[in-house]
C-alpha cells in the first residue's frame, strides 16, 4: 500500500515550498488548497452553493469567486465560516479521496492540508509532518511576500492552531526558519531517511526492530504524545474497518508510559480484543497496516504462578514500519492475565515513587551487567529483571484491584 503523509503548518511557515521539494523527489501531492479552489471554480456545484448561501456579492462579474469579498464576509464570523466549511470541506474531501485512490501502490502520497491540526486529522495519516517557523519570521514573510498588513497577518496567525497544538500532532517537526538551502537539506533527509524506507517497510511488511544493545534513554516528554497519536491512528483505522466494537482497550503501556522513568526508547502499546484469533485475520491486519503496523507474530508472555494456564498468556505482537520510531503493539485478549499485568504494573509504578525508583535502579544494573549488542544480550537483560518483577507483581496486582474496587 502507499504511504500516506499529512503535511501542514501555520500560515507563512513555508508548507507550499516543502510540498514542491517533496514532489521533486517523487511524492504524489494531493493539495487541499488547490482542490479547494477547483471545487468552487465557475460552473461548479460548489460555487453555486456558496453563492446561494452568501449572495451575489461574493461572485465577480467574470463569474468567478471573489475571494477577497468572501474572506471579508466570513472572517470574524464563526457561524458564516462554519457554513462555508460545511459547503467546501465535503467537496474537497471527496476529490482528495479520488486522487489518493488513483496513486500507485508504491507511492508516497503527501496530502497538504492547511487546517490538519485544527480538524484533528493527524490520526488519518501514517505520518504527520509539520512545517514550522518562528512567529516573527512568519509575520515578516506574510507582510513581505503576500502584501498583508501586519494587523491582518497577525489576525490570521492567531486564528490558527498554536505551536503547542502543532507539536502534539507532529511526528516530524520540520524547521524552516533560515535559508532555502537549509530547508532543502531538511527535506532531503526526511525523504531519504524516513519516507522512502517507511514506504518500503509497509510494502514489504517489514517491522522496525530496536537495537539489541541494552541502552536506556532519559525520560522523554515526547513519549506520551507519540503514543496518543499512534493510539488515535489505530482507533481510526479500526473504526473504518468496522472492527472497533471488537476492541476493549487501547493503551500506552511499558516503561515509556511511566513519567520520570528511564527506558529503552520504545513505545509499547496494548490493544485488547474480545477474541485473540481476530488479531491474525486479514481484516485486522489490513486495518492496522493503515496505521503503520506490520508483521504479526504470536508470542508467549512469561507465565506466572497466580495464572498458570499457558494459553492465557498468548499474544500477537505487531511492529511498526516507521524507521523513525520503534513501536511494539501487543494484542491480547481482554481480561487475560497478560493484559491485566501490563496495565496494573504501569499504574502501580506511576503511583508509587519508591517502587518506581527501585525498578529504575534494577534496569540500570541490568544494563550494566548486559551491555552487549546481540540477541542473547537482549534476552539476558529481560531475564535479569524477571525475579524482581515476579516478586512485586502480586503487590502491583493487589494495588490495582483495590483501586478498581474503590472506584
Amino acid at each position: 500500500m502507499a504511504l500516506h503523509v499529512g503535511l501542514s503548518g501555520g500560515i507563512g511557515s513555508g508548507k507550499s515550498t516543502v510540498s514542491k521539494l517533496l514532489v521533486e523527489r517523487g511524492a504524489v501531492l494531493v493539495d487541499s488548497d488547490v482542490i479547494a479552489r477547483e471545487v468552487v471554480a465557475p460552473g461548479t456545484q460548489g460555487l453555486a452553493l456558496v453563492r446561494e448561501r452568501f449572495g451575489d456579492g461574493v461572485v465577480g462579474d467574470d463569474g468567478a469567486l471573489d475571494r477577497p469579498a468572501l474572506a471579508a464576509t466570513v472572517f470574524g464570523d464563526d457561524a458564516a465560516r462554519a457554513d462555508l466549511n460545511a459547503i467546501v470541506h465535503p467537496l474537497v474531501a471527496q476529490e482528495a479521496i479520488r486522487q489518493v485512490q488513483a496513486a500507485p501502490d508504491d507511492a508516497i502520497v503527501v496530502q497538504d492540508i492547511p487546517l490538519l491540526v485544527e480538524l484533528g486529522r493527524e490520526v488519518d495519516y501514517q505520518l504527520t509532518v509539520i512545517v514550522a517557523a518562528d512567529p516573527d519570521v512568519r509575520l515578516e514573510r506574510l507582510v513581505r511576500t503576500r502584501g498583508m498588513s501586519e494587523a491582518d497577518a497577525r489576525a490570521r496567525m492567531d486564528a490558527q492552531a498554536t505551536d503547542e497544538q502543532r507539536r502534539a500532532a507532529a511526528d516530524v517537526w520540520l524547521e524552516n526558519g533560515s535559508t532555502q538551502a537549509d530547508l532543502a537539506d531538511h527535506v532531503e533527509r526526511l525523504w531519504t531517511q524516513r519516507l522512502v524506507p517507511f514506504e518500503h517497510n509497509l510494502r514489504t511488511r517489514t517491522a522496525v526492530r530496536r537495537p539489541a544493545t541494552a541502552a536506556l534513554a532519559e525520560p522523554d516528554p515526547g513519549w506520551a504524545p507519540t503514543a496518543r497519536r499512534l493510539l488515535g491512528r489505530l482507533d481510526r483505522a479500526l473504526q473504518r474497518a468496522s472492527l472497533r466494537d471488537r476492541v476493549h482497550g487501547l493503551e500506552h503501556i511499558g516503561s515509556t508510559a511511566v513519567p520520570g522513568l528511564a527506558a529503552k526508547d520504545v513505545i509499547d502499546l496494548q490493544l485488547t480484543l474480545d477474541d485473540l484469533t481476530l488479531a491474525t485475520t486479514d481484516a485486522f491486519e489490513s486495518a492496522v497496516l493503515t496505521a503503520g503496523f506490520v508483521q504479526p507474530r504470536e508470542r508467549l508472555d512469561t507465565v506466572h504462578a497466580w495464572a498458570p494456564d499457558e494459553s492465557e498468556w498468548r499474544k500477537v505482537l505487531y511492529g511498526n514500519a516507521d524507521p523513525g520510531r520503534v513501536v511494539h503493539l501487543h494484542v491480547r485478549r481482554a481480561g487475560s492475565p497478560g493484559a491485566e499485568v501490563a496495565v496494573a504494573f504501569r499504574d502501580w509504578l506511576r503511583a508509587e515513587p519508591q517502587a518506581r525508583e527501585a525498578y529504575a535502579a534494577l534496569k540500570q544494573q541490568a544494563v550494566a551487567d548486559h551491555p552487549g549488542g546481540d540477541e542473547r544480550t537482549r534476552a539476558d537483560y529481560t531475564a535479569a529483571k524477571e525475579p524482581w518483577f515476579a516478586e512485586h507483581l502480586p503487590q502491583a496486582l493487589e494495588w490495582s484491584r483495590q483501586r478498581d474496587r474503590d472506584r
